[in-house]
């Protein structure tokens, strides 16, 4: 995977991804969108994974088909909103090592706090995937890529929803080495920090909170 940023300007994709920014949508819609399109986007996120071959029978005849090489991957949520993407890519994945990130915003810093982290053993044999439906500022999304490194993660690729130019901009910045896949790059963010026109909060949304 070449490109820093793959915008998946698949059919299904983007027509999911309406139906997902529509605010009459409900939780349980949401939540069903979000696993069905964080599928899809894991078919893109995945598409350069190893693969060797291994000698099996068919109903036919033997051959030599191919299988995926190496460690099993592993996806990595960051808390809470990650989850939602986390849950439809564990379904078509289900061997990954699973991981998560906890931050929160320090309101006076504005600067992320981690709270929680706990992550599968040999990040440095593995294609990691960092999950979070917004890439907004980029700030809470370059802590987690720093802390995937300090954990030993060599190979990391960014999984999102929606990003703004900024946050692009602002992992370019951090991290050029980590290539992100998303499903729309919208306009902008506006003084609040939410992605515009967006899909509001993608954890309220989720989860029907406020």
């Amino acid at each position: 995977m070449k490109n820093h940023l793959t915008v998946v300007d698949h059919p299904l994709v983007q027509h999911k991804l309406t139906l997902m920014r529509k605010k009459q949508t409900s939780t349980a819609e949401f939540r069903q969108l979000l696993r069905e399109i964080s599928q899809l986007l894991a078919y893109e996120v995945t598409r350069e994974l190893p693969v060797t071959t291994a000698t099996i029978e068919t109903p036919m005849q033997s051959m030599d088909a191919p299988v995926l090489d190496g460690r099993k991957l592993a996806l990595v949520s960051i808390l809470r909103a990650g989850n939602g993407l986390l849950d439809g890519m564990l379904e078509l994945i289900p061997s990954a090592r699973v991981g998560f990130v906890g931050l929160y915003r320090d309101e006076e810093t504005l600067k992320p706090v981690q709270y929680y982290f706990k992550v599968p053993t040999e990040l440095d044999k593995r294609l990691v995937i960092a999950v979070d439906p917004m890439l907004a500022t980029g700030n809470s999304s370059v802590a987690a890529i720093d802390l995937l490194k300090e954990a030993g993660a060599t190979n990391i690729h960014f999984l999102c929803l929606l990003a703004a130019p900024e946050g692009v901009a602002r992992m370019k910045e951090a991290h050029p080495d980590v290539p992100i896949v998303t499903a729309s790059l919208d306009e902008r963010l506006n003084e609040l920090g939410y992605i515009v026109p967006g899909l509001g909060d993608a954890g309220d949304r989720m989860f029907g909170t406020k």
